[in-house]
């Protein structure tokens, strides 16, 4: 493995880089707003904060990671597509190495987090875990036996659009019924403003939050009130868990983890949401009683996982 390597990790409003020692850790740091609308743009954006790292002092780059939101093809050259971004098959990797005289690879944003929680965080104890990114969505990354697990053409691990519910909530992808739809901060930001919109007193502190307008009501109220202790917000994260929990269970029974990282924004709720996953996962898993249980931790690296495992991923790519 390199010395060094670059991650990058592309997201809808900025464009985070940084160089990454072979022991895990971001030694320098370089960052950019998203040009979100322009695909030239944003791969120019790209190559400049890559240069940027590239050429500081003291930097020898094995190679370059490049993690985004989006279907990327399993040679990690090009980006199917992506729902946030404007990419439909987007040549990404030719673009950049047009640019950078490195060895490029493209990931899957959640997968470029597992792999960073998986040799670095939450996972680096394990060799079978499984990542699920609660946020805005809900992304997924499969470590198995020690390796990433892409599918037969780059997409595997998109757990967030498993169906959980037939003809129940539409999701953001257009299905309905979706992990997603059900166990995401965006399902629990509707969940919270329908009942501030209810009425109830039991929503007395969340409506104080956002000033009794529900659709200023964000995720970070719902977790900054259960943390001190609000019944009703509480009650809000335990019912996400419980969504997280029984899903993890149908996702034991198809890859049986040794371990679950659970991480996004939504994870800062710390044990008010772990809790009621394990709960869900408990009484949901076949088997129970009767076979090994998976563990269930947050993630250690926060927005940092992407930068990490992409970097770490492009180290590999000399070996």
């Amino acid at each position: 493995m390199g010395k060094w390597g670059i991650g990058v990790d592309i997201g809808g409003t900025k464009i985070a880089g940084g160089v990454v020692d072979a022991a895990g850790r971001i030694v320098r740091r370089a960052r950019r707003d998203t040009p979100a609308h322009s695909p030239d743009e944003i791969a120019a954006v790209t190559a400049e904060v890559i240069l940027e790292l590239a050429r500081a002092e003291d930097t020898d780059p094995a190679g370059v990671g490049v993690a985004c939101a989006g279907y990327i093809d399993k040679v990690g050259s090009t980006v199917l597509f992506a729902p946030n971004l404007a990419w439909r098959d987007e040549p990404l990797k030719a673009r950049l190495s047009a640019v950078v005289e490195l060895p490029v690879l493209i990931e899957n944003d959640a997968n470029a987090a597992a792999y960073g929680e998986f040799v670095q965080g939450g996972g680096r104890d394990v060799d079978d875990m499984i990542m699920l990114t609660i946020g805005t969505g809900v992304g997924g990354g499969i470590i198995n036996d020690g390796n990433l697990i892409r599918g037969a053409y780059g997409i595997g691990g998109e757990v967030g659009h498993l169906r959980v519910v037939p003809n129940g909530i539409r999701c953001g992808c257009g299905n309905r019924g979706c992990f997603e739809a059900y166990a995401s901060g965006t399902a629990l930001v509707r969940e919270a403003r329908e009942l501030v919109r209810s009425g109830s007193p039991h929503a007395g502190r969340l409506s104080e939050l956002c000033g009794g307008d529900a659709e200023q009501l964000k995720g970070k109220h719902v977790t900054e009130a259960a943390v001190a202790g609000d019944p009703a917000a509480v009650e809000l994260l335990a019912d996400l868990g419980r969504w997280i929990g029984e899903a993890a269970a149908s996702l034991a029974a198809l890859m049986d983890p040794q371990l679950f990282v659970i991480g996004g924004g939504v994870a800062d709720a710390d044990d008010l949401l772990l809790d009621p996953i394990r709960v869900g996962y408990e009484r949901q898993l076949t088997g129970r009683g009767h076979r090994p249980e998976a563990t269930f931790v947050r993630a250690e690296l926060g927005n940092d996982a992407g930068v990490i495992g992409a970097a770490m991923l492009a180290m590999e790519l000399e070996e």
